[in-house]
């Protein structure tokens, strides 16, 4: 560990003041939990009914309720995040924020893909198995899920900055590897 920190604080080496970077992770916190819940509102009010084929909602897919229960997550955590982020004994714990940071980036991903997958299908179809594409019979929502998913991109987008920034201050707390002086000797010829 490197010498002379004090024990309250964590220690910053990059010309970016500290203010500013605890200021960016929590602005970036704080626009996670409108966008999780702009995504969830939009997942959860999405239906459509068509004469032909019935009423299609959110419900109905596995991958939309999982979108739905990490941008909860997401948006909960977010926001203990961000109260705990102005706690003095809590953030030193930068162990804590860089797991869970990663762990949250992690789940929206996944989140994401699985409701990428369900809208590549929705516009596409597959026809080697018989799905015809179903955006054509509901165009509203398909636009709305599109919706949905960009928001939840941005998010995850947030979420992959901050966990960037949580791996910074856990990794600027230690000292880098000392070289051999087997490394040394060889650089030098």
């Amino acid at each position: 560990m490197r010498e002379n920190l004090d024990e309250n604080a964590p220690n910053f080496t990059s010309n970016l003041p500290v203010p500013a970077l605890k200021l960016l992770d929590c602005s970036l916190r704080v626009s996670v939990i409108p966008l999780s819940i702009a995504t969830i509102w939009l997942t959860v009010t999405n239906k459509q009914d068509n004469i032909s084929y019935g009423k299609l909602e959110f419900s109905n897919f596995t991958g939309l309720k999982y979108m739905v229960c990490i941008s909860t997550i997401s948006a909960a955590y977010a926001f203990l995040a961000t109260m705990a982020s102005w706690i003095r004994c809590l953030v030193t714990k930068a162990w804590l924020f860089f797991v869970s940071d990663q762990i949250v980036a992690y789940l929206m991903l996944t989140s994401g893909a699985a409701v990428m997958e369900i809208l590549s299908l929705a516009s596409n179809g597959d026809r080697t198995v018989s799905w015809s594409e179903a955006c054509s019979s509901y165009g509203r929502f398909c636009s709305r899920m599109k919706v949905a998913l960009v928001l939840h991109a941005l998010a995850l987008c947030s979420f992959i900055v901050l966990a960037v920034i949580s791996a910074y201050r856990v990794f600027s707390m230690f000292e880098p590897p000392a070289a051999s002086h087997k490394e040394v000797d060889e650089e030098r010829t």
